[in-house]
């Protein structure tokens, strides 16, 4: 656990506005991290961020230097709850396509449509307690932050707190501004309505050599179209999901048949590998049809279980490839096989 420098806390809480950066920085990615686990959004996480730091640096004076991450994150907290109270700040779902709505192999989803890819690149050395029930891996997966969206907003803050950072029933009572009595009765039906999909068996190591394998074999069948070889990448009960439209595509002869009529399978395709929420992503272009380039197209995000994959989530928003460090166009005379992702 960190130590404050309470010559810098004294420098803040006299104006500096140097100074309060420098007690903040060291807590922002971790605090960004806690945002989105809350509000299932990167944008949104982003906001709350802010307007986190905004409340801190306003109310600084009347910090009493005891643990300035514990009084940063009931702000933190306590900011998403009000933002999941007002219902207008988050716009409602987007309406489906005309491809989209005639799809035979869709079926409805009641995944959150809001949720967001998390870039691995912003994830620092998470701060956890021993008495954390999960791992900082398995509580950044995208079906563990999807599963929390399910929760009532009160039930998801308090199962972080206690479950995911460990914090103890007096912190969190604390943090939320209740008793003890209710953070515990609170964790005992947040914990009962939790159904992460994800099992922690079947999280991989990031950029494991096991891992890098199965990548490969999905970047090699969906770029050669082989149909075949992608229904025996995918397992039995294999998902495809994409937010924001509230669809989902189940088994793998159906995934196979939606990605040809979307234009996902085959030589066009281009693949370029990426990381998100600690899982390894794909952001994918296809050519311009009016010039000689490949465009962005949007992102996939995978979940393996074993030799296989069993959840493809693709996020459609062709703008979402920047947070990743990835450029919104490629030139069609790259190989792709030789492209690589940012800083390799």
């Amino acid at each position: 656990m960190r130590r404050m420098d309470h010559t810098t806390l004294h420098r803040a809480q006299a104006g500096d506005g140097e100074a309060f950066e420098q007690l903040v920085e060291p807590h922002r990615r971790e605090l960004l991290v806690h945002c989105y686990r809350i509000l299932g959004s990167l944008q949104d996480a982003e906001d709350i961020l802010q307007e986190t730091l905004l409340a801190a640096w306003r109310a600084l004076e009347k910090f009493d230097g005891h643990s300035l991450r514990a009084w940063l994150y009931r702000i933190a907290t306590n900011r998403c709850l009000n933002y999941l109270r007002d219902g207008s700040r988050r716009p409602e779902s987007l309406i489906l396509s005309a491809p989209m709505r005639a799809s035979e192999e869709l079926v409805s989803s009641d995944e959150p449509w809001w949720l967001e890819p998390y870039p691995d690149a912003l994830l620092d050395e998470a701060h956890l307690s021993p008495e954390a029930r999960y791992d900082a891996r398995e509580s950044i997966a995208l079906s563990f932050v999807a599963a929390l969206q399910q929760l009532p907003a009160q039930q998801r803050a308090v199962l972080v707190l206690r479950d995911v950072l460990g914090f103890s029933a007096a912190e969190t009572a604390a943090t939320l501004g209740v008793t003890s009595t209710s953070v515990n009765s609170t964790l005992v039906r947040a914990r009962a309505g939790f159904r992460p999909e994800q099992s922690p068996d079947h999280i991989r190591l990031p950029r494991s050599h096991h891992e890098a394998e199965v990548v490969e074999r999905f970047v090699n069948a969906f770029q050669s179209g082989d149909v075949h070889q992608v229904v025996d990448l995918l397992t039995d009960d294999a998902k495809l999901l994409m937010p924001p439209e509230p669809l989902e595509c189940h088994g793998p002869h159906h995934i196979a048949a939606f990605l040809q009529k979307m234009r996902l399978l085959g030589p066009d395709l281009t693949l370029v590998p990426t990381r998100a929420n600690n899982q390894p992503a794909l952001g994918y272009y296809l050519p311009d049809p009016v010039a000689p380039i490949l465009r962005a197209r949007g992102l996939l995000v995978l979940e393996l279980n074993n030799d296989q994959v069993s959840t493809i989530t693709r996020f459609s928003d062709k703008g979402i490839l920047a947070r990743f460090g990835l450029p919104r166009t490629l030139p069609t005379t790259e190989d792709p096989g030789t492209i690589c992702p940012p800083g390799h």
